[in-house]
């Protein structure tokens, strides 16, 4: 086979790049939640509503555990993506060998914890209802129990994106995603398992898809050759890994309590609507990923360019992704008035939940707009090296997502509909604190920040200089 080789994004259009590398993204993206997908249609027609409500009963808690090691390989992604458009190769080579430690070992860390703290969780968190408790707790032992695999995936994804390279994680996503749907079938299905089958093919899809990828990349790609010197533990390095990472893992971490805490009020209104709630979410986790992919993509363009010193290229960047973000949520939010009945039925069957979860689209696809903003905002300051704003977007989700609901149900009395109104309100408010802070220009100086640090890294480690 051809080798992989990075690819330099300081030079060319700048649209054309993002949308290239955009691509490749939204189509892995898209395949990662056929997982999901997957576990639904089956569970839910299979095992029926209430094994699916025991799924969704999960869903923010397994997120928030698999999110603390996503932030953290966002953060080296960053890293790595700074010093290779400064070309700095081999502070880039001591910050992959070192990154992948931390993500190690904080993957294994939480998917113990996950194991232990499942059935707490469940019934003392999450109040999850005492008939479904068994199946949600068996579900969330398995997921978050692979956690690790789901660390070292999205390890070896930050890296290759750093380097610009999009394209070679989706080859091997693309077989774990029909390994997944298979094996779903099987254990479900065939062998009767339940939801912990459904779990069980989730986590085998995503360790194999890791481990081939990390395989294959390492051997294919000519940047990620490691001499015996690159692969020395700094602990300097390991520390700007943790320091720029934790605030983007924070960032994950409250948006993922913010979705408990709704969960939560979700399950106080029983079965009906926490099944509608299971398959609008779903429905939802699909329509964030190509702004989820435009943000990684502006994450990795802006990383780059502020890396060559090209703010003003980077900032071009930023301009045509909210241009892109903006024309996909119109036409997103015109699929979903016009169809959303249509989707929701594919995924459940009961008329009351459909009518909810067809509601629920209608109101939230009001809002992608202001979706769009939040993830290239985020993506562009992340890559800037601004993860302190990663800690302003947690606590406005958390906010919104926690305060609206009280206020909604508790004072206003409008009862399961405002579980959707509060998440519009959530995206409408930290989209536009994502846009102050991009036109505050604090990330101009959390770029001259990064030069110094790096800097001050040489002063202190000069053998990786």
């Amino acid at each position: 086979m051809a080798q992989v080789h990075a690819k330099d994004m300081t030079k060319g259009n700048e649209a054309r790049l993002i949308l290239s590398f955009t691509l490749p993204l939204l189509a892995g993206n898209l395949l990662q939640q056929l997982y999901n997908l997957a576990d639904t249609v089956i569970v839910g027609k299979g095992l029926g509503d209430n094994a699916l409500a025991a799924v969704g009963a999960t869903g923010s808690v397994t997120f928030l555990f698999s999110t603390l090691c996503l932030g953290l390989a966002t953060g080296a992604g960053v890293i790595i993506s700074q010093f290779f458009g400064a070309g700095s190769m081999q502070r880039m080579r001591s910050a992959i060998w070192n990154s992948a430690i931390v993500t190690l070992f904080f993957g294994v860390l939480i998917s113990l914890l996950g194991i232990v703290l499942s059935e707490p969780v469940q019934r003392i968190l999450l109040d999850t209802p005492e008939e479904l408790l068994p199946m949600s707790v068996s579900y969330m032992r398995i997921a978050c129990g692979g956690t690790a695999a789901v660390a070292a995936y999205n390890w070896i994804n930050a890296v290759m994106r750093a380097l610009g390279d999009s394209k070679t994680p989706l080859l091997f996503l693309g077989v774990a995603s029909v390994l997944n749907i298979g094996l779903d079938l099987l254990f479900v299905m065939v062998l009767h398992t339940g939801v912990a089958g459904a779990a069980l093919a989730t986590v085998l899809s995503q360790l194999l898809s890791a481990v081939s990828c990390i395989i294959y990349a390492f051997a294919r790609m000519p940047e990620l050759r490691l001499s015996r010197e690159d692969r020395k533990i700094e602990r300097g390095m390991m520390g700007l890994c943790i320091r720029t990472g934790l605030p983007i893992a924070a960032q994950s971490s409250m948006i993922s309590v913010s979705m408990v805490a709704l969960q939560r009020v979700t399950n106080g209104f029983g079965e009906t609507v926490m099944t509608a709630y299971t398959a609008s979410m779903r429905v939802e986790q699909f329509i964030q990923q190509p702004f989820a992919s435009l943000g990684a993509a502006l994450a990795t363009f802006s990383g780059q360019n502020i890396g060559a010193a090209k703010p003003e290229r980077a900032r071009q960047g930023l301009r045509a992704g909210l241009k892109m973000s903006t024309i996909l949520a119109v036409c997103m939010a015109v699929l979903f008035w016009c169809f959303g009945d249509a989707v929701i039925r594919g995924i459940i069957s009961g008329e009351e939940s459909v009518g909810l979860g067809y509601f629920a689209l209608r109101v939230t696809s009001l809002f992608y707009i202001f979706l769009g903003f939040i993830y290239v905002a985020r993506g562009f300051l992340n890559g800037a090296g601004d993860t302190a704003y990663a800690m302003m977007n947690g606590i406005a989700e958390v906010v919104c997502r926690v305060g609206g609901a009280v206020v909604m149900t508790e004072m206003f009395g409008i009862g399961c509909r405002a579980i959707w109104y509060t998440t519009g309100l959530t995206w409408l408010v930290t989209g536009l604190i994502g846009l102050l802070r991009y036109h505050g220009g604090a990330w101009e100086n959390k770029a001259i920040g990064t030069k110094c640090r790096k800097e001050h890294y040489d002063t202190e480690h000069p053998q990786t200089a």
